[in-house]
């Protein structure tokens, strides 16, 4: 019972907040949300950076924070203020760079680990950073703000949907996906429709900005929400098995009723490449 108010007090509360934050916030290309962004994805991968350590010598958890915000971070700095997209993958490289001439320095004893704390590195800088940035493009779009409010509904009401469903109907359907053996049927399927609902609905409520040039709008709709379901299923999914595999039950304590920072952005991170290309596609 206490999971679940937690749970709804953070659905309650984290809602309201990215609307007022979109909406009311939208100075420098949505600079607001974009450090946000910037946050979680360094939180993230710090716990990310956890995982790893249970497995091998990662990098510390510091250092992680600082490689995780690099990417997001770099492309606040190319959306917001206006500096030269060479600027992007000049500082990741700078951070590659550094993950490998950086062992060079260090004591002999110390090179049997290199290969695992340079790979864990190239890790935490690729997850959850280089799929979060993906919302800080976004922000280029013409009607950004519908365009992004759309994403996190589609992925909260999937996410929602989901864990609702799962615990009402769920009981006796569980165990078809052996990375999170308490995934249901029902909770896949009222996920997916609620996403598809989302979809559905901003084809018709924000015309400006989900009106596709090819294809009836409401179709279209349907294929954003559809696709960007089974996108944040499977991230929730990939994540879980990142768990499995360090033997953890969440990726932190940060979060009330939800676990880590990367429990919590799991589903967004794999959703919003696949968000932005396919509404691109679509909508473009």
């Amino acid at each position: 019972m206490k999971k679940l108010i937690q749970r709804l007090l953070l659905f309650f509360i984290t809602l309201p907040l990215i609307v007022v934050v979109v909406l009311f916030l939208p100075y420098r290309n949505y600079l607001a949300a974009n450090l946000i962004v910037v946050i979680l994805s360094a939180l993230g991968a710090g716990e990310l950076a956890d995982m790893l350590n249970k497995k091998n010598s990662a990098v510390s958890k510091r250092e992680a924070c600082i490689l995780g915000a690099l990417g997001p971070a770099a492309m606040t700095l190319t959306v917001s203020f206006g500096l030269s997209f060479y600027v992007f993958p000049l500082i990741l490289m700078t951070a590659f760079a550094w993950l490998i001439l950086s062992q060079i320095f260090i004591p002999q004893d110390k090179f049997k680990d290199s290969l695992d704390r340079i790979m864990s590195g190239f890790a935490v800088i690729i997850y959850p950073g280089f799929f979060m940035l993906w919302l800080i493009l976004m922000a280029r779009f013409f009607h950004a703000d519908m365009v992004i409010l759309g994403f996190f509904f589609m992925v909260v009401a999937n996410d929602s949907a989901a864990w609702a469903m799962g615990k009402l109907l769920g009981k006796n359907n569980r165990g078809i996906v052996s990375a999170s053996p308490n995934k249901s049927i029902a909770g896949f399927m009222g996920g997916f429709v609620c996403s598809i609902l989302v979809g559905l609905g901003v084809s018709c409520l924000f015309p400006a900005a989900f009106t596709s040039n090819f294809m009836p709008s409401l179709w279209a709709g349907i294929i954003l929400g559809f696709i960007s379901a089974a996108a944040a299923s499977l991230g929730d999914l990939a994540e879980s098995v990142m768990k499995r595999s360090s033997a953890v039950k969440d990726s932190g304590r940060l979060v009330p009723g939800r676990g880590g920072v990367l429990d919590s952005i799991d589903s967004i991170a794999l959703a919003a490449p696949v968000y932005y290309g396919l509404y691109r596609f679509l909508f473009m």
